[in-house]
């Protein structure tokens, strides 16, 4: 494949990750010397005002408002897809037809079998694709899983993580997308939990085997266009899950979107014989670690503040102690795209982690229907 040093990008899209990822393709090549370009070629949607609005504001060059149009464009490189879930894998298909890398918002589709026809289409098509599970990019998460590729907590046990947030508590918050099944896939299990998955597995393994349950609290909502009338939800509100792990841990697992008071409560914790690492999205920029290393008088959990230039991607950003933010770690999802793309390599996580990621979600679905384990397969 013909290697490029500027990439057109296409984003359709323009929602809260639109304006995340839109950061993102603004500041990457002004924090990092890249050795490749990103040109914000066009921006895509359905509500013109809404889109040509995000256009100027973004600096994108152009609109539109037909995606199948601007996935033909000769001009265009990358299609990032930011859309509501129903409509990632279509537009990657489409876009992988026409030869177009991939970016692609979590989760990767609504359905296992969906997801696999978009593994198989981009590597037909021999494209460079990335998922944006953008909380592997914080530094201190990145250095969690190099003190675990170390041996420094030793033989894994535990893993437990949760994402907590209230987004949705109040029995008015109205029946969007994200509460529909046929636009979202899933509720809280697919919006949140996939992030602690997809941490999980980022850290430790895969996991092969899962028993779960989810929960709908609030089972009708006023429909958006007339708050008069409701409609039925038809997503979970909470999911929550124990796990095996193919090197022998075990796993618990909690995502909701009813827990008053959170907001993006993104926690995991990994026990192993030698030591302990916790991290939270709250508190990104830290790392909490405990050492049997240690001596027994100073034993104890200490902080790590992962803003020296040896943590990951710092050395793009502030002196050391100036700490970054959760727009960053789109930017750093972007910086190893582009290295992964130079060198000729496949970044991570990609879309076979999405599709990794959907074969865990069903099987905590398919669990919860059959109450039984299921593996993951």
């Amino acid at each position: 494949m013909e290697k490029k040093s500027e990439l057109n990008v296409a984003m359709i899209g323009y929602g809260f990750m639109g304006r995340a990822h839109s950061n993102a393709f603004l500041c990457v090549n002004r924090f990092f010397d890249l050795p490749l370009k990103f040109n914000m070629k066009i921006i895509c949607g359905r509500t013109e005002d809404n889109v040509k609005h995000m256009q100027k504001k973004w600096g994108w060059e152009e609109y539109s408002l037909d995606w199948k149009e601007v996935v033909k464009r000769d001009d265009i490189d990358v299609i990032d897809v930011a859309t509501p879930n129903n409509l990632h894998v279509p537009i990657i298909l489409e876009a992988a037809k026409m030869g177009k890398h991939i970016l692609c918002e979590k989760p990767l589709g609504i359905t296992v079998q969906e997801c696999k026809k978009a593994v198989e289409a981009v590597k037909r098509a021999k494209i460079y694709h990335m998922i944006w599970h953008n909380f592997q990019k914080a530094p201190a998460l990145s250095l969690a899983k190099s003190l675990i590729d170390e041996g420094r907590i030793g033989k894994i046990f535990h893993v437990r993580a949760v994402f907590l947030s209230d987004r949705i508590v109040d029995p008015k918050y109205p029946l969007k997308w994200r509460l529909k099944k046929e636009v979202s896939g899933s509720g809280a299990h697919g919006d949140i939990c996939v992030h602690i998955i997809d941490a999980a597995r980022f850290l430790v393994g895969e996991i092969k085997e899962v028993t779960g349950m989810v929960e709908t609290f609030i089972k009708e909502r006023p429909l958006p266009e007339n708050p008069k009338q409701k409609g039925k939800v038809t997503v979970d509100d909470m999911s929550a899950f124990l796990c095996r792990f193919e090197n022998g841990a075990v796993g618990i697992f909690e995502a909701t979107r009813f827990a008053l008071g959170r907001k993006a409560h993104n926690k995991i914790e990994v026990n192993g014989s030698k030591g302990s690492l916790v991290w939270c999205s709250e508190d990104m920029n830290f790392l909490e670690f405990y050492s049997e290393d240690d001596p027994k008088h100073i034993r104890g959990f200490r902080k790590i503040l992962a803003t020296e230039n040896v943590h990951p991607y710092i050395k793009g950003y502030w002196p050391p102690g100036h700490i970054i933010g959760y727009e960053h770690t789109f930017i750093n999802g972007l910086v190893d795209f582009a290295c992964a793309f130079a060198r000729g390599k496949m970044p991570k996580p990609n879309l076979e982690d999405g599709l990794r990621n959907q074969m865990i979600l069903e099987a905590v679905i398919k669990s919860a229907e059959t109450k039984k384990w299921i593996q993951v397969n």
